[in-house]
């Protein structure tokens, strides 16, 4: 769009500023209003080619150029138009695009009255953007905007700046906290723990809070109810006063006394039923048991220290009434492994104080996921230089005949087990790598004459095991990956009756051999975590499978304790070895001489190089969301490479297909399979049920 017109210039007959006038515009193209009107207010003033039209703009009596200006911008109001400020120019321009060029922005106060078309940005305090925008949307022009920033909760309007004004106190009104402060409830008989979840199961079954929008957290918008078992008391944060005289009315009620039979109150031999959420009933059961023989034989003693006398057989008595009334009414904890719960007989308040123990006791304890890394680098070289030759001395058909040369053990592939198998007629078969040989006949048949045999190998291997686990905090786990292998331990040949027939057998002892991995991890309250560790690699050498001695295994173990950060990596331990081996077979002098002598030697020679690291990386997993996480990133990594290992597409072998784990339906990208991937079954993510907490 393009904009014409500069400064406009003065009236011949110049105006003094700030004297009043009087406008008498009749049928007056707006132009022509508008050029008048930079005159009397001082303005630079731009008019837009679209804005066509003529205005009427008349007054009574005399008005300042100021108020003249505003008579004007709300007249071009009426007919569609309005005016932007940019920099100290004035744009006339039509109402449908004055969002795309107004220049003012502010935020914070009310933007200053007036008929331009401004924007406003409002930063919200307690309300949530999204809320206001359905109420606010019919109070602004249609041509004009609303725009929320869930980000730092706000909203962005562009209308009129009188309009603004209205709406800013309409916004001051409403955004107010709809929640009310936290009130702390002391209780008398009730149980906190017990009475919260019953006191939310009750005012959330009455009627459903409003769900609360981007921006704001949701705790703002219902009431919320939580335990302190510190304190025997409830910390109550409703969303309004008459909630919370809900909530203050319930737990008036709900706090009384214990009742026996009929009706009357009753303080011993009440039995209690505690359902524990994370603890093992048969665990805890031990512990507190034990920690009230202890308070018992505290109480004991400390009762038995009396003056001497009379008062010394009272003291003995009252030691002995604390002690059995312990063992009678305060001492049974029994524990029901089927429904993981315990049943407590004891009176009302020593059973505060057991209660008081096991909410601290039952509480949800984190897992550790540790992730082991064993990476080993193995280098093997050797290279073998072999020269050998023979020779008859004599004529043939000689009754005596003579053989010079040499001929060295490099295995069973010297020249004299080679020249053998050739006379016999059977085939040559060489040592490895080149050979060259020459052979000469002799009495019909051929003898190996000349060998030289090259050889050189290299051997590379990278092996990478990573064993991974997950534990709870302060419990040992143990994976083990390999094999079950038998290790012969004896052998018999017993004679079977008169027939003397003989039973052979063998006993054997089977072994884990493979990689095992031990861990019993605890974490400390600074985050740190403490392991024991142990963490063995073990394997069958090859050269043992078939000896008669019996197998031999590689083994190499690490046990240690280590301290970590949470999510740090810790390098256990390791092994760099490096061995070099040479053999020479020679003949004496002549295998000395320089390059001549290489004819009359054999060398070998082989270096082996082995770098094992052993790395291990704890990782704290504190709730059920981030193990959720853990879990379902390792679930699509499993997925995504069975996708990749689809068989390929072969119609003369109709097997095209292979397993793949079900599609997560909270994965935001799951991995995408080929045409020919079957329909897979769809998982539901789980939904936390508060009944069954």
């Amino acid at each position: 769009m393009a904009l014409y017109s500069s400064v406009l210039p003065a009236q011949e007959t110049p105006v003094r500023k700030g004297e009043p006038v009087t406008l008498n515009f009749a049928g007056a193209e707006i132009e022509a209003v508008a050029r008048t009107l930079a005159t009397l207010s001082g303005r630079n003033v731009v008019v837009d080619p679209r804005v066509k039209g003529s205005i009427t703009l008349i007054t009574d009596r005399p008005v300042t150029p100021a108020a003249a200006w505003n008579q004007f911008l709300a007249t071009l109001r009426l007919q569609g138009f309005t005016v932007v400020e940019a920099n100290g120019l004035y744009k006339v321009v039509p109402e449908a695009d004055a969002k795309l060029q107004t220049g003012a922005v502010s935020a914070g106060a009310s933007p200053p009255p007036g008929g331009q078309v401004v924007t406003q940005i409002f930063r919200l305090n307690h309300e949530t953007a999204n809320n206001l925008v359905p109420v606010l949307r019919p109070l602004i022009s249609p041509n004009n905007t609303i725009n929320v920033n869930p980000g730092n909760n706000s909203l962005i309007i562009t209308d009129y700046a009188d309009n603004l004004q209205r709406i800013a106190r309409i916004i001051a009104v409403m955004d107010v906290s709809n929640a009310t402060d936290v009130e702390i409830i002391p209780l008398q008989h009730a149980i906190a723990s017990d009475l919260a979840p019953l006191i939310m199961r009750l005012i959330e079954s009455g009627s459903s809070a409003p769900a609360a929008g981007q921006g704001q957290a949701d705790s703002s918008f219902k009431t919320v109810v939580i335990a302190e078992p510190r304190g025997n008391t409830l910390i109550v944060r409703a969303s309004n006063a008459a909630r919370l005289a809900l909530v203050a009315s319930l737990v008036t009620k709900l706090d009384q006394p214990a009742t026996g039979p009929g009706g009357k109150s009753s303080d011993a031999g009440n039995i209690h039923v505690v359902y524990l959420k994370n603890a093992d009933a048969t665990k805890l059961a031990t512990t507190l048991r034990a920690a009230m023989s202890g308070e018992t034989r505290t109480t004991s003693v400390t009762a038995s220290a009396a003056p001497a006398g009379a008062a010394a057989g009272a003291s003995i008595a009252a030691s002995r009434t604390t002690t059995d009334s312990g063992n009678s009414t305060g001492g049974q904890i029994q524990a029901d492994a089927a429904t993981n719960s315990l049943i407590i007989t004891a009176p009302e308040p020593q059973y505060r104080q057991l209660r008081a123990v096991i909410d601290r006791l039952d509480s949800r304890r984190a897992q550790v996921f540790i992730e082991s890394l064993i990476a080993e680098v193995n280098a093997d070289k050797s290279a073998e230089l072999s020269i050998q030759w023979q020779g008859p001395i004599g004529a043939a058909g000689s009754s005596v005949i003579g053989f010079l040369g040499t001929n060295f053990g490099i295995g069973d592939k010297n020249i004299i087990n080679l020249a053998q198998t050739a006379a016999s007629g059977s085939a040559i078969n060489p040592g490895q790598g080149a050979n060259i040989a020459a052979a000469k006949k002799f009495n019909g048949v051929y003898v190996l004459g000349f060998l030289a045999n090259f050889l050189q190998t290299n051997a590379d291997g990278n092996i990478l095991s990573t064993p991974n686990l997950v534990t709870l905090d302060n419990e040992e786990a143990k994976i083990i990956i390999g094999k079950n292998v038998p290790f012969p331990t004896g052998s018999y040949a017993n004679t079977g009756g008169s027939s003397s027939a003989v039973n052979p057998f063998t006993t054997v002892e089977r072994k884990d051999v493979g990689l095992t991995l031990r861990v019993k991890p605890q974490i400390s309250e600074n985050g740190t975590i403490k392991m024991v560790i142990y963490q063995e690699v073990s394997s069958i050498a090859p050269e043992s499978v078939l000896s008669k001695d019996g197998l031999i295994t590689n083994k190499r173990a690490i046990e240690t304790s280590v301290l970590v950060e949470d999510g740090g990596i810790i390098v256990l331990g390791g092994l760099m070895e490096d061995t070099y081996s040479g053999n020479v077979d020679k003949i004496p002098l002549l295998g000395d001489v320089p390059y001549l002598g290489e004819f009359f030697k054999s060398e070998t020679r082989s270096r082996k190089k082995t770098n094992l690291m052993v790395f291990l990386r704890p990782v704290v997993l504190r709730d059920a969301a981030a193990s959720d996480q853990l879990s379902m990133d390792r679930y699509d990594m499993m997925r995504g490479a069975q996708v990749g290992a689809q068989p390929q597409q072969r119609e003369l072998v109709p097997v095209n297909q292979s397993g793949v784990l079900p599609q997560v339906r909270a994965t935001t990208e799951p991995p995408t399979a080929p045409a020919a991937t079957p329909p897979v079954a769809t998982i539901a993510p789980r939904t936390n049920d508060p009944s069954r907490n």
